[in-house]
């Protein structure tokens, strides 16, 4: 039982490591505003989740989000705050979904529900929590968060319409694109993670 608790929190502590290197090597897409960028932490999260369970996910997105802090630390925590919320947001129901049908078809109806998830839950904390705290904390008013965006989408007039066109659509994107590099190297990797 040791030999696996050892060997499940070595598999755990590798695949947060991972996530936090692709932290780092993030990118903005055109259609977004540059404050919104993409990265692909989520993938081992998602990895980890599907194999090792979904606590594994949930620890995954903890670990690498608190290394983060550490090193880089430029939002006071929120932004950290707000990847490991979202990140859990999508982790946490594809695994759950995931456990119940270990399929190809299952893996996919999983990604989709954590994509949706990820989209609302994304949406409402920048609504009502990230948003305000990045004002009140940071002095970067939301008026100015708003203003950038509407200037790669002139749709974009207030806090709304910055939810509906720029932060729902983002974390849409940003789950798709994690779930289908999940879904092409998970069968791949997976065998190392059941050993």
């Amino acid at each position: 039982m040791k030999s696996k608790n050892l060997s499940k929190t070595i598999k755990v502590s590798l695949l947060s490591a991972f996530a936090l290197i692709l932290m780092f090597f993030e990118f903005a897409l055109p259609i977004f505003p540059d404050f919104l960028k993409i990265d692909l932490s989520d993938v081992p999260a998602l990895i980890g989740a599907f194999a090792l369970g979904p606590m594994a996910g949930i620890m995954i997105e903890f670990v690498k989000n608190l290394i983060h802090f550490a090193v880089k630390n430029q939002t006071a925590g929120i932004g950290e705050a707000a990847n490991f919320l979202v990140g859990v947001s999508f982790v946490l129901p594809a695994a759950l979904i995931y456990r119940k049908n270990k399929t190809k078809t299952g893996a996919i109806y999983a990604v989709i529900c954590g994509i949706i998830s990820m989209g609302v839950t994304a949406s409402l904390l920048n609504y009502y929590i990230f948003l305000p705290l990045y004002e009140k904390v940071l002095h970067f008013p939301i008026d100015a968060i708003v203003g950038i965006a509407a200037k790669v989408n002139p749709a974009i007039k207030d806090i709304n319409t910055l939810i509906v066109y720029s932060i729902l659509p983002f974390n849409l994107v940003k789950g798709l694109i994690a779930s289908a590099v999940t879904i092409l190297i998970y069968k791949r990797v997976s065998p190392i993670l059941h050993k």
